[in-house]
């Protein structure tokens, strides 16, 4: 009861319910909260706090920034924005505000990728069927409503946007800010709420064991000095009975690209898979060709926390 009571408190502020509504449409920073509410740092410094102290949001660092955005799966705070009035003269000005300040998100990412020339698609370079590719994926989700979803490798979120009509609640994660940067910038377009987005080291993952029924990996292995390492805590993080979404590519010939586009590895073998993923069940993998041919696995947790083979 005293949880309730203690987020039921920190909700019953008109400020605290503006930023509620304004981070139930995507993760923001505190400049851009000051921006769009034209109140002091300060002041929104100790809201957020409050909120996040009750449970009601959650703070994500980020280098030297953080990033605030809905707790995952809190059915309070997302009955309470739901309750709050569609013409309230206040969060009709807070839209308009936040509008801008995404619309200034997503020139300024846009730009700062052209000055760094990382506003680059693999799988375009890569000459991949990009449609082929999401067809698979998406015909390889476990049926019904997804709770969890976590992608990891997310790079410009194209697959939370995906998933995002299938799953309650989103987490990507990178280890790119200005990966991120960009990836936040295209959901918050989208109007994808319920996608969080985190910096973090696929080796590493800053999250508890059994916390998704889903973890995707796009493109992502054949850059990992330690395939086995990854794919142990990709699957560490899965519920028993989850599953892992692994897309990569095939065994393939060329060393010239892959010394091109930095690949550690030149494709995977299905006996190579299935032997690093020997704690789960691991369906026939799907052949997706093109002038590279990708490989999609599926995988089963079988276990809480799976011992992969060495």
């Amino acid at each position: 009861m005293e949880s309730l009571l203690t987020a039921l408190r920190a909700a019953a502020e008109p400020t605290r319910l503006r930023l509620l509504a304004l981070c139930a449409r995507g993760g923001f920073c505190v400049t851009e909260l000051v921006a769009i509410l034209g109140q002091s740092q300060p002041r929104l410094s100790r809201h957020l706090r409050l909120l996040v102290e009750a449970g009601l949001l959650e703070r994500v660092p980020e280098g030297a920034n953080a990033w605030f955005h809905l707790a995952d799966r809190d059915a309070l705070a997302r009955d309470l924005i739901a309750r709050l009035g569609p013409d309230d003269p206040h969060l009709a000005a807070d839209a308009r505000a936040a509008a801008r300040v995404l619309a200034e998100r997503a020139r300024a990412a846009s730009e700062a990728f052209r000055r760094s020339g990382t506003e680059w698609d693999e799988a375009s370079a890569l000459e991949l069927p990009a449609e082929a590719i999401e067809a698979a994926l998406l015909t390889a989700l476990p049926p019904g409503r997804l709770e969890a979803v976590l992608d990891i490798g997310t790079g410009t979120g194209r697959l939370l946007e995906l998933l995002a009509p299938r799953a309650a609640s989103l987490l990507g994660v990178d280890a790119s800010r200005d990966m991120l940067a960009l990836a936040r910038a295209r959901l918050a377009g989208l109007g994808i709420g319920h996608a969080a987005l985190r910096q973090a080291d696929m080796y590493r993952l800053p999250l508890p064991d059994g916390g998704f029924d889903l973890v995707a990996m796009q493109m992502v292995l054949h850059y990992a000095e330690d395939p086995t390492a990854a794919l142990a805590e990709a699957v560490r993080v899965l519920r028993p009975g989850g599953t892992l979404l692994l897309l990569d590519l095939a065994p393939h010939d060329r060393a010239d690209l892959a010394q091109r586009h930095a690949h550690r590895w030149q494709g995977f073998s299905d006996a190579e898979i299935a032997g690093w993923l020997g704690g789960c069940d691991v369906a026939p993998a799907i052949a997706i060709p093109g002038p590279l041919t990708a490989r999609l696995w599926a995988a089963r947790s079988t276990v809480q926390s799976s011992t992969l083979a060495a």
